[in-house]
């Protein structure tokens, strides 16, 4: 039975798209990738780099696919989620016959059966392997857009709720790129007609 493990990046951020990947890999990965494997956010980023060229290698089908901060906004955060993971499943080819989805959440998606495993990247190797891609494919993005607003630091902080990502708020408001529904400050909630940097 074909199997696809699937997982999101960038959930929690402030700013930017939420990514998801669907990989299906091989039975025997082979020693090297199938020992690396974890959680992307307990690897390093070296170690996330090596880990997303052996997976391009090694898989049989991955896909990877983002669903913008405007979407998150309209239809919150976990549907915009689930979405971001349907759009990286039907990149698959062959299509899987078993989901397996990182979290406590997800949507039947074409009448696949699948399975919500809560810290599925730490047991499955594929849920890992999605794990690594979403989160190396959402990094290279969020490094890309700090270019377009340096001041927010995207670079380092890749749009998550540092102190030094929300001092930057609090001095330059937010961008076309930022969450306008999530909590950008602990003492506000930004609304669509909240100060905007252009």
């Amino acid at each position: 039975m074909v199997e696809a493990g699937c997982d999101e990046a960038g959930r929690g951020c402030l700013a930017g798209p939420v990514c998801a990947a669907a990989v299906i890999l091989p039975a025997d990965p082979g020693p090297i990738l199938a020992g690396l494997l974890n959680d992307s956010k307990l690897l390093s980023a070296p170690m996330r780099q090596k880990l997303r060229k052996l997976i391009a290698e090694t898989a049989i089908s991955y896909g990877v696919a983002m669903v913008d901060a405007q979407t998150i906004d309209k239809v919150n955060i976990l549907k915009a989620s689930i979405k971001a993971m349907h759009l990286a499943l039907s990149k698959l080819s062959p299509q899987p016959a078993l989901i397996l989805a990182d979290g406590n959440s997800f949507y039947p998606y074409r009448g696949v059966s699948h399975l919500c495993i809560i810290r599925g990247d730490a047991t499955y190797a594929s849920v890992a392997a999605a794990s690594v891609m979403a989160k190396t494919y959402r990094d290279d993005y969020m490094q890309q857009l700090h270019k377009e607003y340096p001041h927010y630091g995207w670079y380092h902080n890749k749009g998550y709720a540092t102190s030094f990502h929300r001092e930057a708020i609090a001095a330059y408001g937010i961008s076309p790129y930022h969450r306008r529904s999530f909590r950008q400050l602990p003492q506000l909630r930004l609304d669509f007609t909240s100060r905007t940097c252009l």
